[in-house]
């Protein structure tokens, strides 16, 4: 199981956010209407991988810009608040 779930987040990972993102209200309106059906639960499931991928973008920036702070002598202002992504 644990290789199926790296191959599919090697498949992910390849996914461009911006059209990731397109696709973010079309599934949020689906699973709205629960009808407890096997293709409402893989809405959500495609909206989650939506969101985790826009999480891993925003944890990877603000990592990379903490970097750049560091090594430019700039202390890091700390953990940022987590937002809730409808």
């Amino acid at each position: 199981m644990e290789k199926a779930l790296e191959r599919l987040a090697e498949q992910i990972l390849s996914f461009d956010e911006a059209s990731l993102a397109n696709l973010r209200e079309k599934y949020r309106l689906k699973i709205e209407h629960f009808d407890g059906t096997k293709d409402w639960e893989k809405s959500v499931i495609i909206y989650c991988i939506i969101n985790a991928v826009s999480l891993k973008n925003t944890f990877f920036n603000e990592n990379v810009l903490k970097r750049k702070k560091e090594r430019e002598g700039k202390p890091s202002k700390g953990h940022p608040s987590l937002k809730r992504v409808k």
